[in-house]
């Protein structure tokens, strides 16, 4: 080794270093590739917009199993902002933060928190797991069993009632358990458990908002019952949500039972709220977790996500993107190796979790939240009628700031599917008329123009359109005016305006 070699070896390699943590987004038109065909002419693509630069109250990203460090925060934190979506879900860690009964180390949660805050994400936190130091005190990861002794339920009120204490300023929102109904923990005994942790919370932080339960979909009828025990205590206006998970091959096959639950919900508190809190499906087959052993792809993960997004939105709930980044299930006996459902690909922890890509799902999602947020507001008494062979969800939104209209819709028959294929629809939206209609495809941000002679606008009192032969597929779209739309133009779209000025 050379003089010069010894000098610049290390500046080059701290070069490199830095290099490596800079995010590796794409931002360009052409971010998203798909052989999607909509035989409709291309104008641009959304723009992806920061957590500066819009509102997005409704989402959530999930940045959960830290506490257990299945994942590395370092690892995707630079690719937070980006997405959009201004609040993550966190989980407490209890066992990671008192080690030694007694002995309380929150340095590596006030980094991640505070970090998080910088960047002006908001904090959704869920103080589960329990701690095994104390016998009966709980296990620490998923259906490991809720504290139940005198001694770690003890131990538990003291955590968090020092964890709230400690973030009354930093964090608002809170949710006391992951799952209780998957484990060892009967109806009762988890109902009770909610009423103290939350009552605890409250002492701490009287305004705090606390979310309750996040149940699996096959307990979703536990929700009445946790209501009538809180009604018979007078306990109510100690929840502010029900949190509900799901997990179906169809993401839209979910929803009937989410409806009864919102029913249950409204008999007994016109203020308690309905949040998705989780969910999520892999970017290739794997053996464990939810939705495993299926042949998924980036480009279904990017479907399935998106059309639970919407889903969820179309439903009047609150939702959860489940997760930000791929994570390793490593400490348990029966629930071990990689789960793929991050919007971000990332390696295994004896590789520090170094991020190998950002999946289809990730830039799926910005463009969800690019236009689907609080500047959007779904119309409850204006559904369009659709004509179609497949069977279409379909629903309509405007804007805020103008009032302008937005209609979303794809084809719900079925699991998402690696191709896209398209099937005509006749789409009439009463009450609404277009200026200049664009049709935009979710997955790939990109705007197509709908022709003068593709639509048509009714007469009357309530003037309405109808569309004829619009693409459908088994992704979400939208059609709303090109004016309520940022787009930025490819190469091609701008070669095929140079051609169509030359005609």
């Amino acid at each position: 080794m050379t003089k010069h070699t010894a000098i610049l070896l290390p500046l080059f390699l701290l070069v490199c270093a830095a290099a490596a943590a800079e995010p590796v987004i794409d931002d360009s038109p052409t971010r998203v590739q798909t052989t999607l065909s909509p035989g409709l002419v291309p104008v641009g693509t959304l723009v992806p917009k920061s957590v500066n630069e819009i509102s997005t109250s409704r989402w959530t990203i999930g940045c959960e199993v830290l506490d257990r460090e299945y994942a590395s925060y370092d690892s995707y934190k630079e690719y937070l902002a980006p997405l959009g979506i201004c609040r993550i879900r966190l989980q407490g860690g209890w066992a990671r933060t008192e080690k030694e009964p007694g002995i309380y180390d929150f340095a590596w949660l006030d980094y991640i928190i505070d970090d998080a805050r910088s960047r002006g994400l908001e904090i959704w936190f869920e103080t589960s797991y329990g701690n095994p130091i104390y016998p009966g005190g709980g296990g620490r990861s998923l259906a490991g069993g809720i504290p139940t002794s005198e001694e770690g339920l003890a131990a538990w009120d003291k955590w968090v009632t020092l964890t709230a204490r400690r973030y009354k300023d930093k964090i608002h929102e809170w949710c006391v358990w992951n799952e209780p109904n998957f484990g060892l923990n009967p109806p009762e005994t988890f109902f009770a458990f909610t009423v103290r942790t939350a009552e605890v919370i409250k002492r701490e932080i009287p305004d705090a908002e606390v979310s309750a339960l996040a149940l699996m979909q096959s307990d979703y009828d536990k929700v009445g019952p946790f209501l009538e025990y809180l009604k018979q205590r007078d306990k109510l206006d100690l929840i502010s949500a029900i949190v509900y998970h799901h997990y179906t091959p169809n993401p839209d096959t979910a929803y009937p039972p989410v409806e009864k639950m919102r029913e249950v919900i409204r008999s007994y508190s016109p203020t308690i709220r309905l949040w998705q809190g989780e969910s999520g499906t892999m970017s290739q087959w794997g053996p464990i977790g939810a939705l495993n052993r299926y042949p998924w792809t980036e480009l279904t993960q990017a479907k399935w996500d998106t059309r639970r997004m919407l889903g969820d939105f179309g439903h009047g709930a609150d939702s959860g993107v489940f997760t930000i980044a791929d994570f390793e299930y490593r400490t348990t006996s029966w629930l071990n190796g990689i789960n793929t459902k991050g919007l971000i690909k990332t390696d295994r922890a004896s590789k520090g979790f170094k991020v190998l890509k950002v999946k289809t799902a990730y830039y799926a999602v910005q463009n969800v939240v690019s236009v689907f947020n609080d500047n959007l507001q779904l119309l409850d008494d204006a559904d369009p009628e659709v004509q179609c062979e497949k069977q279409v969800y379909a629903r309509t939104a405007r804007f805020v700031d103008n009032l302008r209209p937005l209609i979303f819709f794809w084809d719900m028959s079925s699991v998402p599917a690696d191709t896209n294929q398209t099937t005509p629809a006749t789409i009439t939206a009463k009450g609404m008329t277009f200026d200049d209609p664009v049709w935009v495809d979710l997955i790939t941000g990109d705007a197509y123009a709908i022709a003068p002679d593709s639509y048509q606008t009714t007469g009357g009192e309530t003037p309405s359109t109808i569309f004829h032969d619009i693409p459908v597929y088994d992704a979400p779209v939208f059609i709303t005016d090109r004016s309520n739309l940022d787009l930025e133009k490819s190469e091609y779209v701008k070669f095929l305006e140079a051609e169509a000025a030359k005609k």
